[in-house]
């Protein structure tokens, strides 16, 4: 392709995990928002919770004036606080539900239009129907309670694996049934696919992105390790593309940017998020990583 993708998509960047520092909503936030946003590669940088109201006025500020988009991740939310969503325990439900939607609130505080989150842990075969049931609940709270600000909300696929995330969402073609039954009250739902989970899920991209086509509104991009357990980037921790026993490189870069097209993801008219989701391993650099991700961008859509 001679065009620059980003005629077809705003290319973004996962702030807190470049920045890993700052996952907890603590750390050198603003300075490295600064980074990125002095790089015009980037339209859209996702950010999660930020502690310090002082702090997120100025994050807010500073991508206000570099003239970029803003995403709102909070898996972090409820990673980082080992809240589950679909938890069988409602008062440990209530309490994840509240905490998303303090990050819902500061998501509107920052200028994103909605809010991206992940499903609790898969409960087994056995209480899989009742986790889905609650998980739906949930949702429909955070779907009322954001669509009464006109926010999103975006629910991020993961994998069922011991050394992954072992999500109840999970497979993608069950996100497409939780979706269905969501949108027919609330069209401010959708799902986000990631390249880097695809392998972790055991689907191929192209039936990944095929199942969920109609229901896709966010993307992510990057690489992961499951082959080595003794891998400094063993399961869903998104290492630079190319590493030794990653799933992910240019090749498949390739093949992920064909099948969007395809199912007219990426589109000049639209031109929606398609953020990177890389992290540096012990002894690497943020910067170089980063650079690392730009050039199999670019090397992969100069092949399609």
């Amino acid at each position: 392709m001679t065009e620059p993708i980003q005629n077809y998509a705003r290319i973004g960047i996962v702030h807190f995990m470049a920045y890993k520092a700052c996952i907890g909503g603590e750390g050198p936030i603003v300075e490295t928002l600064e980074k990125i946003a002095v790089d015009p590669y980037f339209q859209v940088v996702e950010v999660t919770h930020m502690k310090d109201a002082t702090v997120r006025t100025q994050a807010r500020d500073l991508l206000k004036s570099a003239h970029m988009d803003v995403a709102f991740g909070a898996q972090p939310i409820l990673l980082v606080n080992q809240l589950n969503i679909n938890s069988p325990d409602t008062d440990h439900r209530n309490k994840a539900i509240d905490a998303l939607k303090t990050g819902i609130d500061q998501a509107e505080e920052l200028g994103a239009p909605g809010c991206a989150l992940l499903s609790g842990a898969d409960p087994g075969d056995d209480a899989r129907e009742e986790g889905l049931n609650l998980l739906i609940d949930s949702l429909s709270q955070l779907c009322d309670y954001a669509g009464n600000k006109s926010m999103d909300i975006v629910l991020e696929t993961f994998d069922r694996l011991p050394f992954g995330k072992n999500c109840i969402i999970g497979p993608n073609a069950l996100a497409v049934e939780v979706s269905n039954r969501l949108r027919r009250q609330y069209p401010n739902f959708g799902l986000m696919l990631d390249l880097s989970h695809f392998p972790l899920q055991g689907e191929s991209t192209a039936y990944s992105l095929n199942i969920a086509r109609d229901h896709i509104v966010h993307m992510h991009i990057g690489n992961c390790v499951m082959s080595n357990p003794d891998h400094p980037a063993y399961g869903d921790n998104h290492p630079r593309f190319g590493c030794e026993d990653g799933e992910n490189d240019t090749p498949e870069v390739v093949e992920f940017l064909k099948e969007l097209l395809n199912i007219g993801y990426l589109d000049p008219e639209k031109r929606p998020i398609l953020s990177f989701e890389v992290s540096p391993m012990p002894g690497e650099s943020t910067e170089v990583i980063v650079a690392n991700a730009k050039r199999v961008l670019d090397e992969a859509w100069a092949q399609v």
